[in-house]
């Protein structure tokens, strides 16, 4: 019997019966699961608020953790003229530039042409100049033109000129412009004329010679370095935009001052500072926010409690924030600064949420910057001059620990076997050698001939050394002086075992002429000594903690020669460094907040299955109460049948009486 014929034989144990009995079964269960189900994913929307709101306060944690972003400085010129910019490392004052000159960019061009593309100005070799780049460029017939020539040059992609023609009206003129200003980028252009054979007139292509003999271009722009003084000292730089004057400040020179110098002030911007310090209270005080909202309790039972009240990782959270806040950073303990509360920034005992005092920190500011980039970022503090923090790694504990040399660090040298006269003659046989400075070898390096006295030898030699592109593309320094004996000394630019120097080739009379032969030299040593006590590893100059030690990560730079005891450095870990630890540890893939996530997902899914096995079994049950109706309707629908048979032959009885 179908399900839909149920009850057909009893009119009583129907199907609608069988639905209302599952749905009994199922309601309670089902109700527990819904609500269940409601708690957990409010709960996970609250952690992902959370996670929101801890990842949004992670940037500007970073920003402070950064020395440079309590370092915000702006600098003012009282000068149209002159304007600057200060960054990080900039000293807080005033200058006075007086400008002078302004660097300007070569430009030579030729006399008019009645055409661009039909005139032919003869043949042969263009040698063009410019800074340190020389380059030969083929002119014939193929090319000969002006704009012929203005396109072979503009193909030589290293060379720093444009070439290009203009039309005046009257006529054509090729111009060369220089990219670069100043006199070290000055355009210079010898002429080889195969044409004529004449490479010194006026004629042919000889016509475009501007050598500093035969000059037959017109200079229609001189090139000038720029001319200025800062506090009364002079200088002379290749571009109008100077960056290497004083540390930290951009000068961009647009006109003289003429006569009336520009005063430039750099001076701390507390405003841009404060902005920093606002959006991290601002950022801050949303995390605490969303916090109290989902642990409030209401002791009167008045409204509603928290979705996380009592939750352990949102107490963690809490606590670790706190703890971060509230703290006198290590390191500071004796510092005019020691925590937040002291620069103005305090908590709201009621609520933890944190307000600024800008008045207070921007006196704390001033008054001492170093303790209050410290409480934010990590600073190294070294008691001896010549040893410096470098850095330090996530295993690194914050404290002071003490530094002893065993080793100093040494750079690679060579040594020349001979004193330098009062004179020394360079000529074909003494004026080339190739040299290896830290792995990477020279070009040949060829020395000017003359007549040299031992200071100008050693100037001669630095030259040509800082000239090689071999050794400047890698980065390879080395200098050249006198030691204490007359004899040139070679040192290399680094320090440790890596630093090395070598001559690999010589002159035939170099040895006996310079005391240079084609040997190594002395190599360098790395430093070597402890840190907190424990053997540290040395690289260079740079002297590294011992893993498993608190000292494990943190790296000093060793300068001078001394050995001993080097005084100590303190590794301060401001806060704003301690917060991002600690939102980084919330937040990464096993971190807690990702915990309690894959906690509440794990309830989601075991709710999942509960309500599939809830499906199961009250399919069962309609399986069973479906069988167990349809054999009681046959039953009844039996019991029915017999009714009926015994009411016929009762009647056929009762009939055959009455006959």
């Amino acid at each position: 019997m179908s399900v839909s014929s149920i009850g057909i034989g009893s009119g009583v144990l129907t199907s609608d019966l069988i639905d209302k009995l599952a749905e009994a079964e199922r309601a309670p269960t089902e109700l527990r699961f819904d609500r269940k189900e409601e708690q957990v994913q409010a709960e996970l929307s609250a952690v992902g608020r959370i996670r929101s709101a801890l990842t949004d306060l992670r940037l500007p944690t970073r920003v402070l953790s950064n020395p440079s972003a309590l370092q915000a400085l702006n600098a003012e010129s009282s000068s149209s003229n002159v304007t600057a910019t200060a960054t990080n490392g900039a000293a807080v004052g005033q200058y006075s530039l007086e400008v002078t000159e302004l660097a300007q960019a070569h430009s030579l061009s030729t006399a008019s042409f009645a055409d661009k593309n039909l005139t032919g100005l003869g043949t042969g070799t263009l040698s063009i100049k410019v800074g340190d780049v020389t380059k030969d460029i083929t002119i014939d017939g193929s090319n000969n033109t002006l704009e012929g020539i203005a396109n072979a040059i503009n193909a030589e992609e290293d060379l720093a000129v444009n070439a290009s023609v203009i039309d005046t009206g009257s006529g054509f003129v090729l111009v060369f412009a220089a990219q670069n200003s100043g006199l070290d980028n000055a355009i210079e252009i010898s002429v080889n004329d195969t044409g004529d054979g004449n490479s010194t007139d006026a004629l042919g292509l000889s016509q475009l010679s501007f050598d500093g003999t035969n000059n037959h271009l017109t200079e229609s722009v001189e090139a000038k370095n720029a001319l200025f003084s800062v506090n009364g000292i002079a200088v002379s730089r290749q571009s109008n935009t100077v960056s290497d004057a004083i540390d930290g400040v951009t000068f961009t020179l647009t006109g003289k001052t003429n006569g009336s110098p520009a005063t430039v002030s750099v001076t701390q911007d507390t405003e841009k500072v404060l902005e920093r310090i606002q959006d991290f209270v601002d950022s801050f005080n949303e995390v605490k926010t969303i916090l109290n909202e989902v642990t409030a309790f209401d002791p009167n039972g008045n409204s509603e409690n928290g979705l996380l009240l009592g939750d352990s990782t949102i107490r963690s959270i809490n606590s670790q924030l706190r703890s971060v806040l509230s703290q006198v950073v290590p390191g500071l303990d004796s510092s005019s600064v020691r925590s937040l509360a002291e620069v103005g920034i305090s908590t709201d005992r009621t609520t933890g949420m944190l307000s600024v005092d800008d008045e207070a920190f921007t006196k704390a500011l001033a008054d001492s910057p170093d303790d209050v980039m410290a409480l934010f970022a990590e600073q190294g503090r070294a008691s001896d001059s010549q040893v410096s923090f470098s850095k330090k790694t996530a295993e690194t504990v914050p404290g002071t620990y003490d530094i002893n040399i065993t080793q100093a660090a040494t750079n690679g040298s060579f040594t020349g076997n001979v004193a330098i006269g009062a004179s020394t003659v360079i000529d074909a046989d003494n004026d080339t050698f190739k040299i290896s400075v830290d792995g990477t070898e020279s070009a040949d390096i060829t020395l000017t001939a003359g007549t040299y006295t031992d200071a100008e030898l050693v100037t001669e030699i630095q030259k040509q050394l800082d000239a090689d592109a071999n050794l400047s593309s890698a980065g390879a320094a080395i200098s050249v002086s006198l030691d204490g004996s007359g004899q040139l000394q070679f040192n290399s630019g680094t320090f440790g075992s890596e630093s090395k120097v070598s001559f690999t080739s010589v002159d035939t009379n170099t040895l006996a002429s310079l005391g240079i032969d084609a040997i190594a030299g002395v190599d360098g040593l790395d430093v070597k000594g402890t840190i907190n006590g424990v053997e540290a590893t040395g690289k260079g100059q740079i002297l590294t903690g011992a893993e498993g030690d608190d000292s494990e990560g943190l790296a000093v730079k060793v300068e001078g020669s001394a050995t001993g005891s080097r005084g100590s450095v303190t590794f301060i870990e401001g806060v704003g460094d301690q917060l991002v630890d600690k939102l980084n540890s919330f937040l990464e893939f096993e971190g807690i907040i990702g915990a309690k996530e894959t906690g509440l997902k794990d309830q989601l899914a075991e709710i999942t299955k509960g309500r599939e096995q809830l499906d199961l079994r009250v399919e069962n049950l309609r399986s069973r109460l479906s069988a167990q109706f349809t054999a009681a309707d046959i039953l009844v629908s039996q019991l029915n049948s017999t009714q009926d048979f015994l009411k016929s032959q009762l009647s056929a009885l009762a009939g055959s009486k009455d006959d």
